[in-house]
């Protein structure tokens, strides 16, 4: 069994007002006191105002929502706590007019310091997946194949549609935000791991960036762990979501795998129409068309389901069929977080959506 993890990072709002408060450092501390979370899987985040949870490593979807749903327990009673909610949010629908403070790291201080504004508007919260490897090299063969569907899973996961308290436009506008760092976006294609490793050692060797945490590409490498790690997701509003996608995932990764050792060569675009594809998505989410493989505009609900068919095989053999083909269809009756987030917004404003993406805890 190929195995996976999730990382979701999450904001923390004054139940009141909806604008994001400083309180990370606490709430960590208090979701570490129990039994149920140890310190590795709550861990800090760029900004104060957020957290990141990790689950260990999972063979299967229901072993992760079991760990998703723990750790969002926790961290939400924690944050009760300590006077705020936890929000599952690609974006912050509100800003406060005075920047968040930067966690006290010598590594996020030297963001302030290169991009001040960009990391301002960091109240952005992806989801994580990493999926095992046998090597780099694997990794790298992976990626290439994988990079035609990042914007079919950027639209399946938006949940960013809100900024400065009004609707952007976008169903992902978390993604448009982290496209403006140096190294964002779509990843390119790489011949193998010694090109990656060369073209990410120039990056470092011109400065251009710190470590290889910097690469904001939509897909990578883990320099952590020896699995691949799609980043293009918004955080999901229910963690069952959040299992949908990690199911997909490890599939198109599985699917990728197999494809590399049978020299099936890998489908490809010119990357302006790849980093189009990606804005689209991100515009339209499933509320529109998609860019298929084929590199023409369909339908959301057809390419949806060409993707299901590409990984078909291994969904089945992972066991995942029915979860992930039951959820998928909900998604497409029901909506994406964004398609909620608007309607929240259209029938009780801003409080409504602060209530919606809050992640509440059983506790009386």
């Amino acid at each position: 069994m190929t195995t996976i993890g999730v990382e979701e990072e999450y904001l923390l709002l004054d139940p009141a007002t909806g604008l994001p408060v400083p309180r990370a450092k606490e709430v960590r501390a208090a979701a570490g006191l129990g039994s149920l979370v140890n310190d590795e899987e709550v861990q800090h985040e760029l900004l104060q105002a957020q957290v990141e949870v990790a689950t260990p490593v999972c063979d299967t979807l229901e072993e992760a929502g079991g760990h998703l749903l723990r750790l969002r327990h926790a961290v939400a009673v924690a944050a009760e706590e300590h006077g705020c909610r936890l929000a599952a949010c690609g974006t912050s629908p509100l800003r406060r007019a005075r920047p968040v403070a930067v966690t006290d790291e010598a590594r996020y201080r030297a963001m302030v310091e290169q991009a001040p504004q960009l990391v301002a508007e960091q109240l952005v919260n992806g989801m994580h997946v990493h999926v095992a490897v046998p090597d780099q090299e694997a990794g790298v063969q992976a990626l290439n194949r994988i990079r035609l569907w990042l914007p079919a899973l950027t639209a399946m996961s938006a949940n960013s549609p809100l900024w400065d308290g009004h609707d952007t436009g976008f169903r992902s506008w978390r993604t448009v935000v982290f496209s403006r760092w140096p190294v964002s976006g779509m990843p390119p294609p790489f011949e193998d791991a010694a090109d990656y490793e060369r073209r990410v050692k120039r990056l470092a060797d011109a400065g251009l960036i710190a470590d290889t945490g910097q690469l904001y590409w939509q897909a990578r490498l883990s320099q952590r762990y020896p699995t691949i790690e799609v980043r293009c997701s918004d955080v999901q509003l229910g963690a069952d979501e959040a299992v949908m996608l990690a199911g997909i995932i490890r599939a198109l990764v599985v699917t990728a795998l197999s494809e590399a050792d049978g020299a099936v060569p890998a489908l490809d675009h010119d990357p302006e129409l790849l980093q189009a594809a990606m804005w689209h998505a991100a515009r339209h989410g499933l509320g529109d068309t998609l860019v298929d493989p084929g590199g023409t505009l369909k339908p959301a609900g057809e390419v949806l389901h060409k993707l299901l068919s590409h990984v078909s095989r291994a969904l089945d053999s992972a066991g995942d069929t029915r979860q992930v083909t039951a959820l998928v269809d909900r998604l497409l009756r029901d909506g994406t977080g964004a398609d909620r987030q608007r309607a929240a917004l259209a029938d009780g404003g801003l409080q409504a959506v602060t209530d919606l993406i809050s992640v509440r805890s059983t506790v009386p």
